[in-house]
């Protein structure tokens, strides 16, 4: 009798929990490249949890798959927008530009990249009109009752579009179209807050400070003239004169952070931002056979893992055959993936690789350093296991992020304007022989690992969390919604200035008046 009672307790608690299981469907717009590979393992752990994904790609998609066992695709025409032809060219123009090594290269590779951006933003333009154009996508996309968007705000698709199906938004983000995430919808107090890309610490001197301030005036004059009236433009037409396009993008429900404060430097932040820094880092496995004798070859020396990432699959030859050259001379074994031509220089400890399994080499316990060109994916696996960083810091975001890690002591970087294989030999002997650099990033692996929750974990959750209760706009401030000189509490300031002036005025008035009575009261009285 008892084991029949517990037996349909049992049942009755199986019901329940499975009754209590919440599917949703997910609508998920992509940005191409490397940002893919992180909204991939998102996609897969909202899948494993039973959740039904739909992701939208163009045809000529460079790593987004058309079938997946964890999604269903809507594949659009080809874009030709953030292709790969597009960005590598736009990469290889600008290493050519940074060689130059002068003050006027930097100028040409701010203005080149503006160029782009704006030639790319045209392009985008053209796409979000033909997505909402197309009326059988449409109606389908309403018919399918998503329960959530998500979407990487480095482009503006997903955010006009999920405005346009009025979705819950979720961000899956660093960066945005016009910058760093949190100066879109954080406090950022420019005395320890760098403005990115400056390669600024958060501790500045009087002068940086000054730089930090004048370039911030200047970005945000380039983010009006150059890319709010376009994407204003799309937004006016879409929603209205009333609606601003940064509003979207402040008005994002949630922000699920690629980083957390073993990468970044402290700073303030919103109830509605998750940090799930280093969510696609995980232990190592063991090795292919054929690479863990390699490894194992290097004996007590040890190995050096290198790779620029999925965008710089090849450097100039002469840098390429200065690097070969320079790791010929070392003791240690070199696992460099590389998919140029192969350098001349190359010695008999270096194995050159189309692919390598990257997060497994940097768990394995003989890896000593890391060479790398400073990109938020390979750092975080290099803080996850504790590994040295020797930096490229090529474009974009990279000289920024390898900044960050000089700062914490734990990368040296390379110039790659003036680099031959003695400067590039020095650095890397220097992380080699250096154990602070070792110390330093065990110290942050320690600090990262030590969480109550998996950063996946974390982020999966949040995600649900926005699908039970159809957004989160209790954790979202409305402060995008005020005019700047509210925000910045210009119009109180003013307002007590011109109550304190009354006062003030009028408390000299009145002491002017007695006074004059006094002096004619004694004129009389004489």
């Amino acid at each position: 009798m008892n084991g029949n009672k517990i037996h349909n307790s049992g049942l009755v608690l199986l019901t329940m929990l499975v009754a209590s299981v919440y599917t949703g469907n997910i609508l998920v717009f992509p940005v191409d490249g490397s940002h893919w590979v992180n909204m991939k393992i998102l996609i897969e752990a909202l899948h494993a949890k039973g959740h039904n994904v739909t992701v939208i790609r163009p045809s000529d998609s460079w790593y987004i798959e058309a079938t997946s066992p964890c999604y269903t695709s809507i594949t659009l025409p080809a874009t030709g927008n953030f292709d790969q032809e597009f960005i590598q060219n736009l990469i290889s123009t600008n290493l050519e530009i940074v060689r130059e090594g002068s003050i006027w290269s930097r100028l040409k590779v701010e203005k080149e990249i503006w160029e782009k951006s704006v030639e790319m933003i045209e392009k985008e333009k053209k796409i979000i009109f033909s997505i909402i154009e197309d009326q059988e996508l449409m109606q389908s996309l309403r018919e399918t009752k998503y329960d959530v968007f998500l979407t990487d705000p480095v482009l503006m698709s997903g955010a006009f579009l999920s405005k346009y199906l009025n979705l819950p938004l979720v961000f899956n983000a660093r960066w945005t179209i016009q910058g760093e995430g949190h100066f879109a919808i954080a406090p950022s107090p420019l005395s320890y807050v760098p403005v990115p890309m400056l390669e600024l610490p958060d501790h500045m001197s009087f002068v940086e400070r000054v730089v930090n301030v004048v370039m911030y005036i200047v970005t945000e004059l380039q983010i009006k003239y150059f890319m709010a009236s376009r994407y204003n433009e799309v937004c006016h037409q879409l929603f209205g004169p009333e609606i601003n396009y940064f509003e979207l993008i402040q008005g994002a429900d949630l922000w699920l952070f690629r980083v957390d404060f073993t990468f970044e430097f402290p700073r303030p932040t919103m109830p509605n931002v998750v940090y799930m820094g280093g969510f696609h880092c995980k232990p190592s496995k063991p090795l292919p056979q054929h690479l863990e004798d390699f490894v194992q070859s290097s004996g007590e020396h040890g190995v050096i893992v290198m790779s620029l990432g999925t965008l710089v699959g090849q450097l100039p030859h002469d840098v390429a055959n200065s690097v070969a050259e320079a790791f010929a001379e070392l003791p240690q074994k070199v696992i460099w993936r590389y998919t140029g031509e192969r350098p001349s220089t190359v010695g008999n400890n270096t194995l050159i690789m189309d692919w390598i399994p990257q997060n497994d080499l940097l768990g394995h316990p003989k890896t000593r350093a890391f060479v790398a060109h400073g990109g938020t994916n390979g750092i975080q696996e290099a803080i996850y296991h504790g590994v040295p960083i020797i930096g490229f810091g090529l474009v974009w975001d990279q000289p920024d992020n390898l900044a960050k890690m000089r700062v914490k002591g734990v990368a040296k970087n390379v110039n790659f304007a003036t680099m031959d294989k003695d400067s590039f030999l020095l650095t890397v002997k220097e992380v080699l022989q250096n154990a602070s650099y070792r110390e330093n990033m065990q110290r942050l692996s320690k600090i990262h690992r030590d969480v109550l929750i998996k950063p996946l974990d974390n982020a999966v959750f949040w995600i649900e969390y926005i699908m039970r209760h159809g957004g989160a706009a209790h954790l979202r401030t409305e402060s995008y919604k005020m005019p700047w000189y509210s925000y910045h509490s210009v119009d109180v300031l003013l307002f007590l200035l011109s109550v304190l002036s009354v006062i003030a005025f009028t408390t000299v008035a009145i002491i002017r008046h007695v006074c004059c009575r006094l002096r004619s009261k004694k004129k009389s009285n004489k």
